[in-house]
């Protein structure tokens, strides 16, 4: 997948009023010189649910294998998926005590759908300044507050 033109980068960002709380998540697409923002929410969610659920709605999105450079303020997903994934894979996603891992359901979902792409992970440091950071975290405190809302 050496073709430039199949390239995506995306930014992702969750929120949630409360944690446990109403939630909502954002993403903002970018391909070439094309944008596309996204959103969501969820009455009753975690802020982590909410930041997995960003990522997990713009892989999505995508409609054919791209290469695409994804990044989050959450360190949680950077590093669930570039250091922690394989020792839970390994393990069934068991905690010990056989517990299933929270979120479980998220991260075997991200698994599946980062094996369409390839796919880098950049993490950026939230509310520091970064556009599109904070443009992703804009929608999703609107996606928070339409869960609040409804």
């Amino acid at each position: 997948m050496n073709d430039t033109s199949n390239q995506v980068e995306i930014f992702t960002d969750g929120a949630c009023s409360g944690n446990p709380g109403p939630g909502g998540w954002g993403a903002i697409l970018r391909w070439r010189d094309n944008e596309r923002e996204i959103w969501g929410s969820d009455s009753a969610t975690t802020n982590n649910r909410m930041e997995l659920q960003a990522v997990i709605e713009a892989l999505r999105s995508l409609n054919r294998p791209c290469r695409v450079a994804i990044y989050t303020d959450s360190q949680y997903v950077q590093k669930g998926m570039t250091e922690w994934l394989a020792g839970w894979k390994a393990k069934g996603f068991k905690m010990k005590g056989g517990k299933m891992r929270p979120n479980a359901d998220l991260w075997q979902e991200l698994d599946a759908l980062t094996g369409e792409h390839e796919v880098q992970w950049h993490w950026v440091r939230g509310h520091d300044g970064h556009p599109e950071n904070e443009r992703a975290d804009e929608l999703a405190r609107r996606g928070s507050k339409a869960a609040a809302e409804s």
